[in-house]
């Protein structure tokens, strides 16, 4: 039987054991669903607590979303945790300042910026020191006033009047000058407005002047180099000077030398100009021709110079019969063509006519050089068929030329 009693003592102790665990769970879920605050908590760290309490406001853009919960100093910190609204999104970087609406009333924690996007502060977040804020307090202020008037006053920068001599001065110049010096502030601030809008301008002169100050550091050597001969020549002109300024002298004699001249014949100098605009015309209308005379010229120059006989005083020419492409009497009918028949001889008239196919274009007759070369090979020339009719020239009549024989033995 005991041993019976030991093990039911046992299992009803276990029993009870979870049952008791049991009941604090159920305990611990019903107060965290029910009991619990809702938000979630932040703790943030500030430099100072003043004008913070519990049940203070949380605020973002001005608007409450949460509450104070529990301001505690450590040291040179205050701990401030407090509950933001589970609906409010608040950036995982934001900023806790301490705003303080009026001089007397309590103060709120504000929390900024809004949120827009990005990662959010969650349940448990904490804001470092580096990400809060609070306000000067008005002793501060009060304290810094005081060691201000301190430093200026007669046991500071004032001990020897100098503050007062300057408050004195500046009344003196400052007396009679209020318009001046509001005309100075109110275009000062009219060119800073300008300068406001043409900013762009400004930094792509500046981003220029960057650029240029580069080229001159790259080209550092040239640049040196251009300076020394910049002395060099500044050197030369100091000790030119003297030489220098009577040149400039004669220069202002002839001047005023040259302008009495001009005043005095300024109608012949118009009228040599006017006739000059007409040469140069012309000179503009045969450029062409004018530019082939200055290539032609030198050449012809030279082969006169070359032809020119000293012991007899002669010009000496050659003449190249090879060149000519057709008799010389052909070429006499063409020019001759176009006068009067009458005017020329009887017997220069009768050859022009016997040579008309020949000048019409009709035949053709030997050119000295294929003549010249005939008679080398021991033949007679060959002449075209039209002078070799009874009908050539239009003379009406006439016995047919007959080609020379060659002479016995091919000789010339």
């Amino acid at each position: 039987m005991s041993t019976s009693a030991a093990k039911l003592s046992d299992n009803l102790a276990r029993l009870i054991a979870f049952l008791c665990v049991v009941a604090l769970v159920v305990t611990a879920g019903i107060w965290f669903v029910f009991l619990r605050a809702p938000g979630k908590r932040v703790t943030a760290y500030f430099s100072a607590g003043v004008g913070i309490y519990a049940g203070g406001d949380v605020r973002v853009l001005g608007v409450r979303v949460g509450e104070i919960v529990k301001v505690e100093p450590q040291g040179r910190v205050v701990k401030v945790d407090f509950l933001v609204d589970d609906d409010v999104d608040v950036p995982a970087a934001a900023q806790a300042l301490v705003v303080n609406p009026a001089v007397v009333s309590d103060r709120y924690v504000q929390l900024a910026p809004a949120y827009t996007g990005g990662d959010k502060l969650g349940d448990g977040a904490v804001i470092p020191r580096e990400r809060t804020a609070t306000p000067v307090e008005l002793d501060e202020v009060y304290a810094s006033l005081d060691k201000l008037t301190t430093a200026l006053g007669p046991k500071g920068a004032n001990a020897n009047g100098a503050l007062s001599d300057l408050l004195d001065t500046a009344a003196k110049n400052l007396d009679g000058n209020g318009k001046k010096l509001g005309d100075t502030i109110r275009n000062l601030g009219a060119a800073t407005e300008t300068l406001s809008g043409s900013r762009e301008d400004l930094f792509g002169t500046v981003d220029g002047l960057q650029k240029f100050t580069s080229m001159l550091s790259e080209n550092d050597g040239q640049v040196r180099r251009f300076t020394d001969q910049l002395a060099d020549v500044s050197k030369l002109l100091a000790e030119e000077r003297q030489n220098l300024g009577a040149s400039l002298r004669e220069l202002a004699s002839a001047l005023t030398a040259v302008d009495g001249f001009i005043k005095d014949n300024r109608d012949k100098l118009k009228s040599n100009v006017d006739k000059l605009s007409g040469i140069t015309k012309v000179l503009v209308d045969q450029r062409a021709a004018l530019a082939e005379v200055l290539d032609v010229g030198p050449l012809a120059l030279g082969n006169l110079q070359n032809s020119y006989n000293g012991s007899s005083g002669t010009l000496d020419v050659r003449a190249h019969l090879n060149e000519l492409t057709e008799p010389p009497i052909v070429m006499i009918c063409k020019l001759v063509r176009q006068t009067t028949p009458k005017q020329l001889p009887q017997l220069l008239a009768d050859t022009c006519d016997k040579l008309a196919p020949v000048v019409n274009g009709v035949a053709k007759l030997p050119s000295i050089a294929e003549v010249i070369q005939a008679l080398q090979q021991g033949r007679a020339p060959s002449l075209p068929v039209p002078l070799l009719s009874p009908s050539a020239g239009g003379s009406g009549g006439g016995t047919p030329a007959t080609p020379a024989q060659p002479p016995a033995g091919g000789g010339r």
